[in-house]
């Protein structure tokens, strides 16, 4: 008779218990405890598991590069996490088809970069290389317009060779960041750099056939590549690019200084120019090499063999993950008419070696599951609720905290194997981010809180 109870009722017992642990704020041992029958079917209980997890650090699968809401471009000699080196290539488009009137002169060119976030050394000096493109960067139209074809770009990606081996431009500069007194909101910055006059002639003398439109003149300009450069062997930057338009804000741009005699006769002449801007339709693309040389992980990058890593480092820009494995999971399994409340997964940042006043954490990880063919997938959790799911930073305790109940109980019942998990960054190709966060060989590490429910016979 109470099997056949316990049969009917289950499923609604389950819900009841699910929905009763998220809304309310009772002890463990008091959750669901007025939606049970009276005769002890069902025993509530927690744990914390700590000793079945491992944890070990492993470079990050190449990233896509093209087209991020926002570029990156620099060198920075991280003291825990090595040397990261970001180039950048882009194409320039026409506003509308110029104008330069009769007899132009082509004055000066200049090079507008804006930015308003920086991740590094802000006394370093940072210089930039410009060179043309030789060859033509194809932008991922269905990223933008829904179009037929996929050309995705790669953090690997050679862009140097795709470039004329003539330099056209440099800068030196220390980078530097100002807020608004009033707002407090962050502000931008310039860089300026200045253009070999080749390239405007080369732009104000083209045949007008060349610039009826972007399609035509993309082929005769192909856009720029811009190398990081720097001189000290320390320290360094990576800058955020505001590369393109948005709103407001007209982006990025290639100022052609010019002079022609419609001017010239005027009372008081102008100052022409012509402006070829970065656009959303501008193919951008970023190149991203790192150097984990002599940094403290790297003996054991890219093992997952022994007890685990008391360190686990976390990186944006396809730099570093963590290889997480709970080898208890599966003993779960055996346990029959038991039902997952709630399981939480918590990752305590290493305050100290992190270093976060002058490295800020990601402000969201990402904690996947591998499947059988080695892809990382997002736990079912996500889909049910990604804010429920979680994984944003906690700045009271500094942790990350993912909610894979679901996912555990599709362990248990067998629907899903247990291979594996890797914990990466949010936000991979549009911002420079790390974290050092405590391993499972920590005594103040990864620890998984585990409510559950089990249905007695």
């Amino acid at each position: 008779m109470k099997k056949d109870f316990i049969s009917k009722y289950k499923p609604a017992i389950w819900i009841g218990l699910i929905l009763t642990i998220f809304y309310s704020c009772n002890e463990p041992n008091d959750l669901g405890m007025d939606l049970l029958p009276t005769n002890d079917l069902v025993k509530i209980s927690s744990l914390v598991e700590k000793e079945s997890i491992s944890s070990f650090t492993f470079t990050e699968d190449s990233i896509r590069t093209d087209e991020a809401s926002r570029s990156l471009l620099g060198i920075f000699d991280d003291p825990q996490f090595g040397k990261t080196t970001i180039n950048f290539a882009s194409q320039f488009r026409l506003q509308y088809q110029p104008d330069f009137g009769t007899n132009p002169v082509v004055d000066s060119v200049r090079l507008f970069l804006y930015y308003r976030f920086l991740y590094g050394d802000t006394t370093t000096m940072q210089r930039i290389n410009i060179y043309e493109l030789n060859e033509s960067l194809i932008i991922d139209t269905t990223n933008t317009s829904g179009g037929s074809y996929d050309y995705p770009y790669y953090q690997d990606v050679d862009l140097k060779s795709m470039a004329s081996p003539a330099k056209i431009g440099e800068l030196g500069f220390i980078p530097e960041v100002a807020q608004d007194s009033a707002s407090g909101d962050t502000l931008y910055q310039l860089l300026k750099v200045p253009i070999d006059i080749s390239l405007g002639e080369k732009l104000v003398y083209a045949d007008s056939s060349l610039t009826k439109n972007n399609d035509v003149f993309l082929e005769y300009f192909k856009g720029l590549y811009i190398e990081a450069e720097k001189d000290d062997p320390e320290g360094g930057t990576i800058i955020t690019l505001e590369a393109s338009s948005a709103g407001s804000f007209q982006g990025s741009a290639l100022l052609v200084y010019y002079n022609n005699d419609e001017n010239i006769a005027e009372e008081e002449p102008d100052t022409l120019y012509n402006a070829f801007v970065i656009t959303n339709l501008s193919a951008r693309v970023n190149s991203i090499s790192h150097d984990y040389s002599g940094t403290p992980f790297e003996p054991n990058l890219n093992n997952d063999t022994g007890p685990g890593d008391s360190l686990i480092y976390v990186q944006t820009t396809g730099g570093l993950k963590s290889k997480i494995f709970i080898d208890n999971l599966s003993l779960w399994q055996d346990s029959v008419n038991t039902a997952i409340n709630k399981a939480v997964l918590v990752f305590q940042i290493d305050t100290i070696a992190s270093d976060l006043e002058k490295f800020p954490p990601p402000s969201q990880l990402l904690f996947t599951y591998i499947n059988e063919d080695g892809g990382e997938f997002l736990p079912v959790d996500y889909s049910f609720s990604p804010t429920f799911y979680g994984g944003r930073l906690n700045t009271d305790n500094y942790t990350y905290s993912f909610n894979i109940t679901q996912h555990l109980q599709q362990i248990i019942d067998g629907e899903t194997e247990n291979l594996g998990f890797y914990l990466t960054t949010a936000f991979k190709n549009n911002e420079a981010k790390r974290v050092i966060l405590k391993g499972s060989s920590s005594n103040t590490g990864i620890r998984l809180i585990v409510t559950y429910s089990k249905y007695l016979q």
